[in-house]
């Protein structure tokens, strides 16, 4: 059974910084990444992490926010510096799976960590 769990959300004050984990048991995934949602918004991707090593961001957080990951550990990192009260959001680990045979694709989502900053 597919599991990721969320840790390290919380109330910042603006400019601070916070560290995202998800570890994530089961299986093995193709691309790990993580998305938020705002009240009253839809969901977003932050960024993502393939398991090449590739990353990819949202405009808004380029050069604030670093993704990475360990394969030993099975888990993702998102590292958030200069945080903005506008980065305010629950935010959710997931996890893409792509079987050959037969084809198949599977997304898998963590329960949702709030991180809150304040002005």
């Amino acid at each position: 059974q597919v599991q990721l769990v969320e840790s390290g959300g919380g109330l910042v004050q603006a400019g601070g910084s916070l560290r995202l984990s998800c570890a994530a048991s089961g299986s093995i995934f193709n691309a790990m990444g993580w998305y938020r949602q705002a009240p009253g918004k839809q969901r977003e991707l932050v960024a993502s992490i393939t398991s090449g090593g590739s990353t990819n961001y949202a405009d808004s957080v380029k050069g604030r926010f670093t993704i990475s990951r360990d394969k030993d550990k099975n888990s993702v990192y998102l590292q958030m510096n200069s945080l903005k009260p506008e980065d305010t959001a629950v935010y959710y680990c997931n996890a893409n799976l792509k079987v050959v045979w037969p084809p198949a694709e599977y997304e898998y989502w963590g329960q949702g960590t709030q991180v809150t900053v304040s002005s």
